[in-house]
């Protein structure tokens, strides 16, 4: 199938923050299904020629193009409704959405605007359906398995943290800190830095417990009171309800164990307590540290089974087959 992938190449835009989401798990994954894709990056674009001229060359290459689907993965507003409709004329318009359980506003304006779109939330397809959007598609997130995989890499770390620093996950790695865990924490702007794609699998690999934490804004008065940035972060954010995530895919996907946050609707992808450990709030984390630390062999099960519940359901060939069914393009 002819794809035009819309999306970053680099992780908001940023070449110093390496490639995007899109770029390892769509585009990758797409082209090692054997589709022709063409990535058009408009964030360069925009950055190049302005937001005006940027619309008109995508609408161009469709138009001289003509694929079979047209996906798209937004940002904020930097394409033009109206560009997205015309291009409706000459492709079918796909439009994923990540963060639809809290950019509500953002995603039910666009949604009005394509052929087909995703929700990762669990109610999703019902949700948009009562107001009269009856073309979106559950479509969780995933794991590329070329790119996440096992390494065989001797275990290094007790505790590991990949992910952007946030002040709630500041204050619970402190706390674990504090309890005399050691916590290895990397990604955008923690001390450790941003790591390759690479050095992060091989983290997944070599941590003894990966943790998956939560950065949706807490309403625990200890967070609250421990620091300013954390009672104005809780104010001013709109981050207020859990969300399935791509790290509880990835980790798994890596042969990790993973102790994550509970958010609903993981139990209908991970077996709580067999494929995926959970915690439920800050001394419930401190409590399943020390628990999974002491007990090697659990951890190997889980990490097993999660990784086998993986390769069977949760890969991107998996995903991608489910929308294309729904979208009737299987056999295009």
């Amino acid at each position: 199938m002819k794809i035009l992938l819309v999306c970053m190449e680099y992780d908001y835009g940023d070449p110093s923050r390496g490639h995007s989401y899109e770029y390892y798990n769509f585009y990758q994954s797409l082209k090692d299904l054997g589709h022709e894709v063409t990535l058009f990056d408009y964030m360069a674009e925009l950055k190049r020629c302005g937001k005006t001229e940027m619309n008109s060359k995508l609408l161009d290459l469709v138009q001289a193009s003509r694929p079979d689907l047209a996906m798209f993965s937004l940002y904020t507003d930097q394409l033009d409704p109206a560009t997205v409709k015309q291009m409706g004329s000459y492709t079918r318009t796909l439009c994923f959405f990540h963060d639809d359980t809290w950019r509500v506003e953002f995603s039910q304006f666009w949604a009005r605007q394509f052929d087909f779109f995703t929700t990762p939330d669990v109610y999703g397809e019902r949700k948009y359906t009562a107001i009269g959007l009856p073309n979106a598609i559950h479509f969780p997130f995933g794991c590329n398995e070329k790119l996440y995989r096992k390494t065989g890499g001797p275990k290094k770390y007790d505790v590991s943290f990949v992910g952007a620093w946030h002040p709630y996950r500041e204050w619970l790695i402190k706390r674990l800190r504090k309890a005399g865990f050691t916590v290895e924490a990397v990604g955008y702007r923690w001390p450790g830095g941003i790591v390759s794609h690479e050095q992060m699998v091989a983290l997944f690999n070599e941590s003894r417990i990966n943790l998956n934490m939560s950065n949706s804004a807490s309403w625990d008065a200890r967070y609250l009171l421990s620091s300013p940035r954390g009672l104005v972060n809780r104010i001013r954010s709109p981050k207020s309800v859990e969300q399935l995530k791509a790290r509880h895919f990835e980790i798994n996907g890596s042969g990790g164990f993973q102790l994550s946050y509970y958010v609903e609707g993981l139990e209908r992808h991970y077996e709580i307590g067999r494929e995926v450990a959970v915690y439920l709030d800050p001394d419930d984390l401190l409590k399943k540290v020390a628990l999974y630390l002491a007990d090697e062999p659990l951890r190997e099960t889980i990490a097993e089974a999660g990784y086998a519940r993986t390769m069977v359901g949760h890969t991107f060939g998996n995903r991608f087959r489910h929308v294309f069914n729904r979208m009737g393009l299987l056999h295009v």
